[in-house]
């Protein structure tokens, strides 16, 4: 199994965050290589996916409220957002679903942007913004917000509580709005309040993704292959096939009781703490 078929089992086990990095480095690849080499081609893009603080341009251009959080500055925007987006997912998840934690990213990404063009008013910068830092604080704080005394261990740091840690980001962000880059920390600000908000109404029995997940179970049961009952009658020689169809249920009750076990181990330790035998076992029953 080559480098690109291991991808493409990882993007298929892997769960919805594991999916968010790899759309946010698909797309920002492209962008970059586009800002290289064809600078035009990337700033007419780059004008219709980004989000602009102009409230009428971005009510002409409704769409960007969310392409904005899948586009990055540069690389180390993009490694530095995927590194914590990483870490604040596997947190999320360990208390709430797949759906939940993809829900509360868009909603993140859009309160996040709401709240940098309405401050436009105040601050006149007329600027762009990009970047998953908002949707990704939304995640990271409300998984703080939820589970605030959990202990992570920082590098050169030690073990430091979460809302310590959910605290010190947010007073950075607060230090550094009138310094530069005044709108991303704002939409920093945003996403974390939206994050807040979030596990203080689903506490209160409000689930705010509850629409979003309603909509992708719809968009799922679209394109799930229905069933069919061929009318078909077929006579076959009983005595040989009952040897045979046993021999192959218990083949397929071992095959599925491996593929389990895998996808088990995938759950708790994630796709890349299997073998090379398991991930080429994987791709042999996937294809």
């Amino acid at each position: 199994m080559n480098i690109l078929d291991d991808f493409k089992m990882q993007y298929r086990l892997g769960g919805i965050a594991q999916k968010l990095i790899f759309w946010n480095v698909g797309i920002a690849i492209p962008f970059f290589l586009l800002k290289a080499f064809a600078p035009d081609l990337f700033s007419v893009i780059l004008n219709w996916t980004s989000l602009s603080s102009d409230v009428m341009t971005m009510i002409t251009r409704p769409w960007t409220l969310l392409t904005y959080a899948f586009l990055h500055a540069d690389f180390f925007h993009l490694l530095f957002n995927m590194i914590v987006l990483n870490f604040a997912s596997r947190l999320f998840t360990t208390y709430f679903t797949q759906k939940q934690l993809f829900g509360l990213y868009l909603l993140g990404a859009i309160f996040a942007g709401l709240l940098f063009v309405a401050t436009d008013f105040i601050f006149q910068n007329n600027t762009i913004l990009v970047g998953a830092s908002g949707a990704i604080m939304a995640i990271l704080v409300g998984a703080a917000t939820y589970t605030p005394f959990s202990e992570i261990r920082l590098l050169l740091i030690g073990n430091v509580k979460m809302w310590h840690l959910a605290l010190a980001l947010v007073l950075l962000d607060l230090i550094q709005i009138p310094l530069n880059n005044t709108g991303g920390h704002i939409a920093h600000l945003g996403g974390a309040f939206l994050g807040y908000l979030y596990i203080k109404m689903l506490q209160n029995g409000t689930d705010l993704t509850k629409g979003i997940s309603a909509f992708l179970d719809y968009i799922s049961e679209l394109f799930r292959p229905k069933k069919t009952t061929p009318f078909k009658t077929v006579h076959r020689n009983t005595q040989k096939q009952s040897q045979t169809s046993t021999v192959t249920r218990a083949d397929k009750d071992m095959t599925q009781k491996k593929i389990d076990d895998i996808l088990d181990k995938i759950s708790k330790s994630g796709y890349d703490s299997l073998t090379k035998e398991e991930k080429e076992f994987l791709f042999k029953v996937g294809k």
